[in-house]
Protein backbone atom coordinates (compact mmCIF):
# COMPACT_ATOMS: atom_id res chain seq x y z
CA UNK A 1 0.00 0.00 0.00
CA UNK A 2 1.73 3.37 -1.20
CA UNK A 3 0.86 7.11 -0.26
CA UNK A 4 2.67 9.87 -2.29
CA UNK A 5 1.42 13.43 -3.04
CA UNK A 6 2.22 15.47 -6.53
CA UNK A 7 2.38 19.20 -6.53
CA UNK A 8 0.24 19.59 -3.52
CA UNK A 9 -1.58 22.53 -2.29
CA UNK A 10 -3.57 22.53 0.59
CA UNK A 11 -5.33 25.52 2.66
CA UNK A 12 -8.14 26.87 4.86
CA UNK A 13 -10.09 29.53 2.94
CA UNK A 14 -7.63 31.75 1.18
CA UNK A 15 -4.86 30.77 3.36
CA UNK A 16 -2.58 28.39 1.18
CA UNK A 17 -0.95 26.79 4.05
CA UNK A 18 0.91 23.76 2.45
CA UNK A 19 2.70 24.71 -1.04
CA UNK A 20 3.99 22.42 -4.08
CA UNK A 21 4.19 19.74 -1.64
CA UNK A 22 5.68 16.23 -3.66
CA UNK A 23 6.54 13.82 -0.97
CA UNK A 24 6.79 10.02 -1.04
CA UNK A 25 5.67 7.72 2.09
CA UNK A 26 7.97 5.16 2.59
CA UNK A 27 6.40 2.14 2.82
CA UNK A 28 6.82 -0.12 5.43
CA UNK A 29 8.81 2.44 7.77
CA UNK A 30 7.69 4.54 10.66
CA UNK A 31 7.46 8.40 9.28
CA UNK A 32 7.69 11.00 11.57
CA UNK A 33 6.59 15.02 10.73
CA UNK A 34 8.26 17.62 12.01
CA UNK A 35 8.35 21.61 12.59
CA UNK A 36 7.26 24.35 14.04
CA UNK A 37 3.84 25.50 15.26
CA UNK A 38 1.92 26.49 12.08
CA UNK A 39 4.31 25.03 9.54
CA UNK A 40 1.59 22.65 7.63
CA UNK A 41 2.30 19.37 9.75
CA UNK A 42 -1.05 18.82 10.61
CA UNK A 43 -2.68 19.93 7.19
CA UNK A 44 -0.97 17.71 5.43
CA UNK A 45 -1.50 14.54 7.80
CA UNK A 46 -4.76 16.13 7.40
CA UNK A 47 -4.60 16.08 2.78
CA UNK A 48 -2.90 12.70 2.92
CA UNK A 49 -5.94 11.16 5.06
CA UNK A 50 -8.59 13.07 2.75
CA UNK A 51 -9.96 15.11 5.48
CA UNK A 52 -8.96 18.34 3.18
CA UNK A 53 -9.64 18.81 -0.64
CA UNK A 54 -6.12 19.78 -1.93
CA UNK A 55 -6.72 23.56 -3.94
CA UNK A 56 -3.89 22.00 -6.12
CA UNK A 57 -2.47 19.00 -7.03
CA UNK A 58 -3.08 15.54 -5.35
CA UNK A 59 -2.71 12.67 -2.90
CA UNK A 60 -2.58 9.12 -4.33
CA UNK A 61 -3.30 5.90 -2.49
CA UNK A 62 -2.05 2.89 -4.48
CA UNK A 63 -1.82 4.81 -7.40
CA UNK A 64 -5.32 6.38 -7.62
CA UNK A 65 -6.10 9.49 -6.64
CA UNK A 66 -7.43 9.63 -3.02
CA UNK A 67 -10.48 12.19 -4.06
CA UNK A 68 -11.74 9.60 -6.32
CA UNK A 69 -11.98 6.63 -4.15
CA UNK A 70 -15.22 5.45 -1.91
CA UNK A 71 -15.11 6.85 1.86
CA UNK A 72 -15.32 3.57 2.86
CA UNK A 73 -12.92 1.74 0.96
CA UNK A 74 -10.20 4.47 1.78
CA UNK A 75 -11.11 3.62 5.56
CA UNK A 76 -10.33 0.09 5.36
CA UNK A 77 -6.96 0.54 4.68
CA UNK A 78 -6.06 3.93 6.05
CA UNK A 79 -6.61 4.60 9.64
CA UNK A 80 -6.40 8.07 11.17
CA UNK A 81 -6.23 9.33 14.73
CA UNK A 82 -6.67 13.50 14.42
CA UNK A 83 -4.96 15.86 16.63
CA UNK A 84 -8.36 16.73 18.83
CA UNK A 85 -11.04 14.11 18.29
CA UNK A 86 -14.41 14.00 19.78
CA UNK A 87 -16.85 11.41 20.73
CA UNK A 88 -20.46 11.30 20.94
CA UNK A 89 -21.22 12.00 24.73
CA UNK A 90 -21.80 9.32 27.13
CA UNK A 91 -20.34 6.65 24.85
CA UNK A 92 -18.12 3.86 26.70
CA UNK A 93 -14.30 2.83 26.24
CA UNK A 94 -15.54 -0.44 24.78
CA UNK A 95 -17.91 0.98 22.23
CA UNK A 96 -15.83 3.69 20.63
CA UNK A 97 -12.70 1.42 20.08
CA UNK A 98 -15.33 -0.65 18.62
CA UNK A 99 -16.29 1.90 16.19
CA UNK A 100 -12.68 1.22 14.80
CA UNK A 101 -14.00 -1.53 13.16
CA UNK A 102 -17.21 -0.17 11.33
CA UNK A 103 -15.13 0.27 8.29
CA UNK A 104 -15.30 -3.85 8.14
CA UNK A 105 -18.82 -3.83 8.42
CA UNK A 106 -21.51 -4.11 5.61
CA UNK A 107 -24.33 -5.62 4.12
CA UNK A 108 -23.32 -9.31 4.07
CA UNK A 109 -20.67 -8.66 7.01
CA UNK A 110 -21.36 -8.64 10.41
CA UNK A 111 -19.91 -8.37 14.04
CA UNK A 112 -17.43 -11.29 14.13
CA UNK A 113 -14.30 -13.47 16.27
CA UNK A 114 -12.07 -11.32 14.47
CA UNK A 115 -13.51 -7.65 15.74
CA UNK A 116 -13.82 -8.71 18.99
CA UNK A 117 -9.92 -9.89 18.74
CA UNK A 118 -9.10 -6.92 17.32
CA UNK A 119 -10.89 -4.66 19.69
CA UNK A 120 -9.37 -6.79 22.60
CA UNK A 121 -5.83 -6.80 21.40
CA UNK A 122 -6.03 -2.76 21.09
CA UNK A 123 -7.59 -2.32 24.21
CA UNK A 124 -4.45 -4.93 25.76
CA UNK A 125 -1.95 -2.76 24.03
CA UNK A 126 -2.98 0.67 25.25
CA UNK A 127 -4.03 -0.56 28.49
CA UNK A 128 -7.39 0.74 28.29
CA UNK A 129 -9.15 -2.81 29.60
CA UNK A 130 -10.14 -1.71 32.95
CA UNK A 131 -11.18 1.69 31.31
CA UNK A 132 -13.75 -0.32 29.09
CA UNK A 133 -16.88 0.22 30.95
CA UNK A 134 -16.37 3.74 31.63
CA UNK A 135 -17.67 7.05 29.74
CA UNK A 136 -14.85 8.46 27.34
CA UNK A 137 -15.82 12.07 28.79
CA UNK A 138 -15.49 10.81 32.24
CA UNK A 139 -11.50 10.00 31.81
CA UNK A 140 -8.55 11.98 31.79
CA UNK A 141 -6.35 13.75 29.06
CA UNK A 142 -4.17 10.60 28.71
CA UNK A 143 -6.48 8.01 29.88
CA UNK A 144 -8.46 9.49 26.41
CA UNK A 145 -5.43 9.39 24.28
CA UNK A 146 -4.94 5.93 24.70
CA UNK A 147 -8.74 5.32 23.74
CA UNK A 148 -8.49 6.94 20.89
CA UNK A 149 -5.33 4.82 19.94
CA UNK A 150 -6.90 1.82 20.55
CA UNK A 151 -9.26 2.49 18.01
CA UNK A 152 -7.20 3.58 15.50
CA UNK A 153 -5.09 0.12 16.92
CA UNK A 154 -8.50 -1.82 16.10
CA UNK A 155 -8.98 -0.94 12.60
CA UNK A 156 -6.31 -2.85 11.61
CA UNK A 157 -5.27 -0.87 8.67
CA UNK A 158 -1.93 -1.36 6.67
CA UNK A 159 -1.45 2.63 6.95
CA UNK A 160 -1.65 4.51 10.20
CA UNK A 161 -1.58 8.13 10.56
CA UNK A 162 -1.32 9.67 13.80
CA UNK A 163 -1.01 13.64 14.38
CA UNK A 164 0.14 14.33 18.37
CA UNK A 165 -0.51 11.16 19.41
CA UNK A 166 1.46 11.25 22.50
CA UNK A 167 -0.72 14.78 23.62
CA UNK A 168 -1.16 14.62 27.41
CA UNK A 169 0.36 11.49 27.92
CA UNK A 170 3.35 11.77 30.75
CA UNK A 171 6.72 11.16 29.90
CA UNK A 172 5.97 6.92 30.67
CA UNK A 173 3.33 6.89 28.28
CA UNK A 174 4.71 8.58 25.88
CA UNK A 175 7.53 5.93 25.47
CA UNK A 176 5.24 2.88 25.87
CA UNK A 177 3.14 4.65 22.80
CA UNK A 178 6.10 5.18 20.58
CA UNK A 179 7.27 1.54 21.41
CA UNK A 180 3.43 0.43 20.44
CA UNK A 181 3.76 1.60 17.30
CA UNK A 182 7.28 0.49 16.86
CA UNK A 183 6.35 -2.92 17.34
CA UNK A 184 2.93 -2.37 15.01
CA UNK A 185 5.54 -1.57 12.63
CA UNK A 186 8.11 -4.27 13.07
CA UNK A 187 5.55 -6.81 13.46
CA UNK A 188 3.67 -6.74 10.52
CA UNK A 189 5.55 -3.78 8.21
CA UNK A 190 2.49 -1.44 8.93
CA UNK A 191 2.69 2.37 7.27
CA UNK A 192 3.18 4.40 10.36
CA UNK A 193 3.10 8.45 9.68
CA UNK A 194 2.98 10.34 12.83
CA UNK A 195 3.29 14.14 13.64
CA UNK A 196 5.43 15.07 16.54
CA UNK A 197 6.37 17.80 18.35
CA UNK A 198 9.47 15.94 20.51
CA UNK A 199 12.55 15.81 18.27
CA UNK A 200 14.37 13.72 19.84
CA UNK A 201 11.51 11.14 20.41
CA UNK A 202 10.84 11.33 16.02
CA UNK A 203 14.93 10.92 15.91
CA UNK A 204 14.73 8.09 18.13
CA UNK A 205 11.87 5.91 16.67
CA UNK A 206 11.54 7.34 13.20
CA UNK A 207 12.67 5.62 10.25
CA UNK A 208 12.05 8.41 8.09
CA UNK A 209 11.85 12.14 8.85
CA UNK A 210 10.17 14.67 7.12
CA UNK A 211 11.05 18.27 8.59
CA UNK A 212 8.28 20.85 7.72
CA UNK A 213 9.02 24.89 6.94
CA UNK A 214 6.61 27.18 5.28
CA UNK A 215 4.23 24.91 3.82
CA UNK A 216 7.06 23.19 2.60
CA UNK A 217 9.87 20.14 2.87
CA UNK A 218 12.88 21.72 4.15
CA UNK A 219 14.64 18.37 4.47
CA UNK A 220 13.41 14.42 4.62
CA UNK A 221 15.77 11.24 5.14
CA UNK A 222 16.87 8.78 7.49
CA UNK A 223 17.29 11.37 10.93
CA UNK A 224 21.36 10.53 11.11
CA UNK A 225 21.73 11.34 7.40
CA UNK A 226 19.38 14.81 8.14
CA UNK A 227 19.50 15.91 11.36
CA UNK A 228 22.17 18.64 12.07
CA UNK A 229 22.84 21.95 13.83
CA UNK A 230 22.27 23.56 10.74
CA UNK A 231 18.88 22.10 9.90
CA UNK A 232 17.38 22.66 13.52
CA UNK A 233 18.72 26.09 13.45
CA UNK A 234 16.78 26.80 10.09
CA UNK A 235 13.67 24.95 10.76
CA UNK A 236 13.79 25.65 14.13
CA UNK A 237 15.46 28.94 15.12
CA UNK A 238 17.03 27.45 17.70
CA UNK A 239 20.63 26.68 18.25
CA UNK A 240 21.71 23.51 19.23
CA UNK A 241 24.52 20.43 19.42
CA UNK A 242 23.61 17.27 17.90
CA UNK A 243 25.31 14.57 19.85
CA UNK A 244 24.35 10.52 19.50
CA UNK A 245 21.33 9.38 22.00
CA UNK A 246 23.53 7.07 24.55
CA UNK A 247 20.25 4.66 24.98
CA UNK A 248 19.51 4.50 21.02
CA UNK A 249 22.42 5.39 19.10
CA UNK A 250 19.88 8.27 17.62
CA UNK A 251 20.51 11.93 16.73
CA UNK A 252 20.24 13.62 19.96
CA UNK A 253 19.40 17.25 20.26
CA UNK A 254 20.78 19.22 22.90
CA UNK A 255 19.40 22.90 23.04
CA UNK A 256 22.37 25.89 23.79
CA UNK A 257 19.84 28.59 25.73
CA UNK A 258 20.72 30.51 28.41
CA UNK A 259 21.41 28.04 31.13
CA UNK A 260 24.95 27.02 30.86
CA UNK A 261 26.94 24.44 33.43
CA UNK A 262 28.98 26.47 35.94
CA UNK A 263 32.60 25.96 35.88
CA UNK A 264 33.94 22.71 38.20
CA UNK A 265 34.99 23.97 41.65
CA UNK A 266 33.09 27.89 41.00
CA UNK A 267 29.36 27.03 42.08
CA UNK A 268 28.82 30.66 42.37
CA UNK A 269 30.15 31.60 39.07
CA UNK A 270 27.76 32.66 36.72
Amino acid sequence: MTLHTENLDLGYGPLRVVKDLSVRIPPGKVTMIVGTNACGKSTLLRGLARLLTPTAGAVYLDGEGITTLRSKDVATVLGLLPQSPTAPEGITVADLVGRGRYPHQGMFRRWSAEDDDAVAKAMVATDTVELAARPVDELSGGQRQRVWIAMALAQRTPLLLLDEPTTFLDIAHQVEVLDLLSELNAEDGRTIVIVLHDLNLAARYGDHLIAMKDGRIAAEGAPADILTADLVADVFGMPCRVIEDPVSATPLIVPIGKRRATPKGNPDAS
